[in-house]
């Protein structure tokens, strides 16, 4: 089957790329407002983009009419902070997705606990395992209802619980319980279903190649 994505509704084409995406990591994002209103919202259009300098990229969706305020946030004072949702917060994030209005703090609605960053404004998750303070680097406008950021991580905060090796930066991953998104309304994934498979190099493919196939 195939889909031409240039003529689908906008509903369908969502559909499609949220059904077959998957998993995809969750940002939680924390804001502050010029007003000094904090604002929390989860995005799945999220993920690392590089390491020199660390990079992440959120894609920014707008509502009913109107860009989400952790979005409007982002693009006004160029600070956000992504926490990442282990199992244990999936009740309190989902809470953070309520339309309320923007003089509504999200994380107080959820019963969250702002945490002060070193680097920017908008406070961490303190219940989050894992956070980074990020400074937008760009941001692209893909749509009329859509924009694109690009962030420069300047802090990470790792639970101490989960730090195996502090000098070699040595993290148990499989201890954070993180969660993904899935398609649909309201499916998420967990992180605990795992298989290892080695990369190849090319020489041992030569040298594989050669056992198998001797002169």
């Amino acid at each position: 089957m195939i889909f031409d994505m240039e003529t689908l509704q906008a509903q369908n084409r969502y559909k499609i790329l949220t059904a077959t995406v998957t998993p995809r990591p969750i940002a939680w994002v924390t804001t502050l407002s010029a007003a000094g209103v904090v604002n929390a919202a989860p995005f799945s259009f999220f993920n690392v983009m590089g390491h020199e300098p660390p990079t992440v990229a959120i894609g920014l969706l707008a509502g009913t009419g109107r860009f989400k305020d952790t979005a409007a946030n982002i693009l006004d004072t160029g600070e956000f902070v992504v926490n990442l949702v282990a199992e244990r917060n999936a009740e309190a994030m989902n809470v953070t997705c309520i339309d309320a209005p923007p003089e509504i703090d999200e994380l107080e609605l959820a019963g969250l606990t702002p945490a002060a960053s070193q680097a920017v404004r908008p406070p961490r998750i303190g219940e989050s395992p894992v956070s980074f303070e990020c400074r937008v680097l760009a941001s692209l406008v893909t749509g009329p209802r859509q924009t694109a950021v690009i962030g420069r991580v300047v802090r990470a905060h790792v639970d101490d619980e989960v730090i195996l090796d502090k000098e070699r930066c040595h993290i148990d991953t499989e201890r954070l319980r993180l969660i993904a998104r899935m398609h649909g309304s309201g499916w998420y994934a967990r992180s605990t279903d795992l298989f290892q498979i080695d990369r190849p190099t090319w020489a041992a493919w030569q040298q594989n190649n050669i056992e198998a196939n001797p002169a």
